[in-house]
């Protein structure tokens, strides 16, 4: 938006008075705009296995929190990060709303829009990924029999007593753990 230019002569300085007021309504009423649509965003991020779901809204206030009952086979602390990773996440999501509603509608004030959006980002700053989560039941290592190099598997606190082996033999007639277990 130019400035006026005063001083000319009195139509002309009126002219462009009415012009530059003319201007300063249409930007004060497309800020109102961009005011009103960004007090309307609203974004929702899920964890990844759908356990959490977190909506905020554009101060990145939590407006909606939903938790599955999967969430009875996580442990409280567990439960609680996963809420809170899946709540920045969301708040993350704002600036670039926030972004597309700022270009759309005062673009032409690329000062106003760096200002506003940089703010965001410094408030919702990019959180760290998601975790991968266990799988309810982790075998780290399992081994069996004995090791390669020749030595028994027992851990050191185990008995030594031997399990009696079964048999190898492939004789139809004979129960293969040395007696039906129903009688």
């Amino acid at each position: 938006m130019s400035q006026p230019s005063f001083g000319a002569d009195g139509f002309r300085t009126e002219q462009e008075l009415r012009r530059w007021s003319a201007d300063v309504a249409a930007k004060a009423e497309r800020y109102q705009e961009m005011q009103t649509e960004v007090a309307g965003v609203a974004v929702t991020e899920s964890s990844r296995d759908d356990v959490v779901s977190v909506t905020v809204d554009a101060t990145g206030t939590v407006t909606d929190l939903r938790i599955s009952d999967r969430s009875r086979e996580l442990p409280g602390a567990e439960l609680a990060d996963l809420v809170l990773a899946t709540m920045r996440r969301a708040q993350a999501r704002i600036t670039d709303r926030v972004a597309e509603v700022m270009q759309r509608t005062v673009g032409d004030d690329p000062g106003t829009v760096a200002a506003v959006v940089d703010s965001y980002r410094r408030r919702f700053p990019e959180p760290e990924p998601e975790p991968e989560r266990p799988n309810a039941v982790t075998v780290e290592e399992m081994r069996l029999g004995r090791d390669l190099d020749g030595d028994d598997e027992r851990h050191p606190d185990q008995s030594h007593q031997t399990r009696p082996r079964r048999s190898t033999r492939d004789d139809d007639d004979e129960e293969p753990w040395g007696g039906p277990f129903l009688s």
